[in-house]
């Protein structure tokens, strides 16, 4: 029988978390610069991912990079929330902004051609904030996510500069064969493209234009032109009240 490394789960958490904490603490990055290279050396080692070392060094030029990204991300949080009160409270307490982070560092070592890790990354984050972005998909800056539960980014999805995604988007593949594996399934978002809540987009040749909305609820199996609102119509009925029974 087979013995699989379920064990690193518990390490790579730990890991993800001090990575994430290293990234914009000052002090963290320095206490933790030891923890994250060895840590990082044995997981891929339990992984049989040859070249560590040179890949741990790819990596770290990378970051600065990152944080550049993620800084814009964290604005884009502060000019399109109004419930937000400073870059702070962004940066510590909005999930949406802790799973971009994750996705960034994990889609830099996906890049690198690093697989299992960055999924065991985007997973952990997952658990805890319900947005599940694969490391594979391509996501410019500016990028924000309001709330944020129940959101899927599929692996070859596109997204462009400034986009706005709510709770319950599925950037999803039509088919799920084993044999697309290797081709485009998931859909291109453009730039400055807002996607309300429950927002289903699905197929590797949808193109949803430049600025345009796409309303709560739709299901888009089509490309969309630029400049477009697309929104589900539904009618809604209320009855009046008679001795105050609603009939």
């Amino acid at each position: 029988m087979k013995s699989y490394n379920v064990c690193l789960k518990d390490t790579v958490k730990t890991f993800t978390k001090r990575l994430f904490y290293s990234l914009f603490d000052c002090e963290q990055e320095v206490e933790h610069q030891d923890y994250l290279e060895t840590t990082f050396l044995k997981i891929l080692l339990k992984l049989k991912v040859e070249n560590g070392l040179s890949i741990w060094e790819a990596f770290k030029t990378e970051l600065p990079e990152i944080r550049r990204k993620l800084d814009l991300d964290a604005i884009a949080f502060e000019k399109n929330d109004p419930a937000s009160h400073s870059l702070e409270e962004i940066y510590m307490a909005y999930p949406g902004f802790h799973a971009i982070s994750i996705y960034r560092l994990s889609h830099a070592l996906h890049e690198l051609g690093v697989y299992i890790l960055p999924r065991m990354m985007s997973e952990y984050i997952h658990g805890i904030t319900g947005i599940d972005i694969h490391p594979g998909a391509t996501i410019d800056e500016s990028f924000y996510i309001d709330h944020g539960t129940g959101i899927v980014i599929g692996e070859t999805s596109i997204i462009g500069k400034g986009v706005k995604i709510y709770q319950g988007v599925t950037l999803g593949g039509i088919s799920v064969a084993k044999s697309l594996a290797s081709t485009k399934r998931h859909p291109t978002i453009e730039a400055n493209v807002c996607i309300y809540a429950n927002a289903t987009i699905l197929g590797g040749d949808i193109v949803i234009g430049a600025n345009s909305i796409i309303g709560a609820n739709v299901w888009i199996t089509e490309s969309v032109p630029e400049n477009s609102l697309v929104t589900y119509q539904t009618e809604i009925k209320i009855r009046p009240k008679k001795n105050g029974i609603r009939k």
